[in-house]
């Protein structure tokens, strides 16, 4: 089982074109961990924003009556892809893996599969 600060690694070091990476907290909004990011990305305003659309998307699920769950949320740039996972296992409930891509550099399908991996082992 990984710890918060080992799944962050593991996933910017075994997904190609991986730019940055957070577990957070979709009831504040808060990162609870990051890794990577840049000067035009700063992983603690995207998780406080994607929280938004996570949260957006589960009121539209509850209107709506789908009886469901979310595995994935996919934004896709000019540029990017921003991946949202939300967990499910081991106390993960109301938390989500961050995942934002050049789209240049990353097999999407594989970073699906590296990120469902990571977030079987995460341990939080």
């Amino acid at each position: 089982m990984a710890n918060t600060e080992a799944a962050l690694k593991d996933a910017m070091g075994s997904i190609d074109g991986a730019i940055g990476v957070a577990l957070v907290d979709y009831g504040s909004g808060m990162a609870l961990g990051t890794l990577g990011g840049s000067q035009s990305l700063d992983l603690n305003v995207a998780a406080a924003g994607n929280t938004d659309v996570v949260r957006a998307k589960l009121r539209a699920m509850e209107m709506l009556n789908i009886q469901d769950t979310i595995e994935d949320i996919l934004i896709t740039l000019g540029s990017q892809y921003h991946l949202i996972r939300l967990l499910t296992g081991r106390g993960g409930q109301g938390l989500f893996l961050y995942l934002a891509l050049d789209a240049k550099r990353a097999n999407l399908a594989m970073a699906r599969h590296q990120l469902r991996r990571i977030e079987s082992e995460l341990e939080v």
